[in-house]
């Protein structure tokens, strides 16, 4: 068996922390969560998070920005296909708002917040991930709108983070609500923001 290099080992353990973190975070929320419990499931002492992240807020942080950059990832791919307006609210709606995982990690994600509000180093770290994910969202969709000549209802950067407002909230819904249809309310959203005619050529 080839033996990995020491950077390889590395971003095994880092890989292997991030997959750890997710899961515990989704099972305990941010607040109960430990970084002793993370380093367990992954197999590691508490160190190796302390090392890699620099604690359980550092990986948090790195989580969310590995989920935004495939978040863009997909997007820009899905969008890139698209031919046409139904296409593009398909491309914006990928994800199910009442999966309970996304109804658990959207309910991670308010504890990080109210956690943060008296951490003004922290909170502007979550707030500078969320702004690049925000921007290059806007510009994606300036591109594929203005090839697909779809006039939005709204200015794209407002409609940014209506959506993503929208969806956190329908997510953290479904954890006291399960009956309420978030999926259908995102895809009404959508339709009024994409309305069904074109810009002249």
């Amino acid at each position: 068996m080839t033996r990995l290099t020491r950077a390889e080992q590395q971003r095994r353990t880092h890989e292997h922390l991030l997959a750890a973190g997710r899961q515990v975070f989704l099972r305990r929320g941010f607040l109960a969560a430990t970084v002793e419990e993370i380093a367990a499931d992954a197999g590691y002492t508490r160190g190796a998070v302390y090392k890699h992240f620099g604690g359980k807020e550092g990986l948090w942080l790195a989580i969310i920005e590995a989920d935004a950059d495939g978040h863009l990832r997909g997007l820009r791919e899905a969008l890139a296909q698209a031919t046409s307006r139904d296409e593009v609210i398909a491309a914006l709606n990928p994800v199910d708002v009442a999966d309970k995982d996304a109804a658990k990690w959207s309910a991670a994600a308010a504890e990080v917040l109210a956690a943060t509000a008296q951490q003004p180093e922290t909170a502007a770290l979550v707030a500078a991930i969320q702004r690049r994910h925000d921007d290059e969202v806007v510009a994606l969709l300036a591109e594929h709108t203005r090839r697909l000549r779809l006039e939005p209802a709204l200015p794209l950067d407002q409609a940014v983070v209506m959506l993503g407002a929208l969806g956190i909230g329908l997510a953290l819904r479904q954890t006291v609500a399960p009956a309420a249809d978030p999926a259908a309310i995102l895809t009404h959203a959508l339709d009024t923001l994409f309305p069904p005619y074109t810009r002249e050529p």
